[in-house]
């Protein structure tokens, strides 16, 4: 092998070894202090949720959303629509109204709060009959954490969330949905 581009291979990677984690780059749908607006695709719902914490950029969170395809023995959604605001500065918990689920969500960030509000983008599945609610753990368990979140398992669905608010600390508790067999009453 030419000793001199094995010299420049390392040198390269050493390079790119020193060079900071950085979370620019992994597909987040804001920017920080920024607002954002999305949506799975039709027929899919929202399976799982990515976020970076940054005290130096206002207290906010760079956010990454994935989808992922209903089961066939949901159908289409009949109807989807936005849901009501949960505010900035303030706890509050949200559930998809009219028994639906989360298929998009979007958020605008305060300045005056250094907080977010949120509003979800629900659908609705004429096949689905709620089985049981369970709250995630806290995600992040503490506030200035990455935090992840991933359902447990095909047929759990996010009907909603949770936060606590105080100022400086803010939790998020996300609400699943496990569907049952569809049944033709």
């Amino acid at each position: 092998m030419n000793l001199a581009l094995l010299a420049s291979v390392l040198s390269l990677l050493a390079t790119v070894a020193a060079q900071p984690y950085d979370h620019y780059d992994m597909g987040w749908v804001n920017g920080y202090r920024q607002g954002f607006n999305f949506q799975c695709p039709h027929g899919e719902l929202l399976v799982a949720i990515r976020s970076y914490f940054s005290e130096k950029e206002g207290s906010d969170r760079l956010w990454s959303f994935e989808c992922q395809p209903v089961p066939e023995n949901l159908g289409e959604p009949s109807d989807c629509w936005w849901d009501d605001i949960n505010r900035a500065g303030l706890e509050w918990t949200s559930t998809c109204t009219r028994n639906g689920l989360v298929a998009g969500v979007q958020s605008k960030y305060f300045e005056s709060t250094l907080d977010r509000e949120w509003q979800f983008y629900c659908c609705y599945y004429k096949r689905r009959c709620p089985y049981s609610c369970m709250k995630t753990t806290d995600v992040p368990e503490y506030y200035r954490e990455e935090g992840e979140m991933v359902i447990p398992a095909y047929g759990y669905f996010i009907r909603g969330a949770q936060t606590t608010f105080s100022g400086v600390l803010r939790k998020i508790i996300l609400l699943t949905d496990f569907d049952c067999e569809f049944e033709n009453l």
